[in-house]
């Protein structure tokens, strides 16, 4: 009696294609996260959302100095109320970020990488006005911890041939 199951078919499929691709995972050897990891220079921050930006990227990228690549990055956030009461008072407030930045060559100045990303994150402000500051200064913190690892997968993406 035969038997024939589409999951086999599938997966020798999927296989077949992901091997027919070039398929290179981002953390094997030839990888661009074997290629960045402990390798970039993050400049130093200047002010505290910058400061929560490096604190992740080198969490995730790691630490170097001297590096054979140097990461300067700008950022920016602002705040806009999304709801009132009756009365006129807010009750949630968007805070909308962005991250500017540029990957460059240590060795010959030369730019790598350049580019931006943005995002949005949300608090309450419904309690008291220690609450609320509380709750707005865990919303920059998250903010600038979703750009950061969102430049994160930007340089994962480079292509290893392009970085030195």
């Amino acid at each position: 009696m035969s038997y024939f199951n589409r999951r086999h078919l599938l997966i020798a499929g999927a296989s077949l294609l992901v091997s027919a691709c070039n398929f290179t995972p981002i953390y094997g050897p030839e990888g661009a996260g074997s290629q960045i990891e402990n390798r970039i220079l993050i400049k130093a921050p200047t002010t505290k959302d910058a400061y929560f930006v490096t604190r992740r990227l080198e969490t995730r990228l790691g630490r170097a100095d001297p590096a054979p690549m140097t990461l300067s990055f700008s950022v920016s956030n602002s705040s806009a109320g999304l709801g009132t009461t009756a009365t006129g008072s807010t009750t949630r407030v968007q805070r909308v970020g962005s991250l500017s930045y540029t990957l460059k060559n240590s060795a010959t100045g030369k730019n790598i990488a350049k580019g931006s990303v943005s995002n949005f994150t949300g608090y309450s402000a419904t309690g008291n006005t220690a609450a609320t500051l509380a709750a707005e200064r865990a919303a920059i913190e998250r903010l600038m911890n979703i750009l950061a690892d969102q430049l994160v997968d930007r340089l994962l993406l480079l292509d290893p041939a392009t970085l030195p």
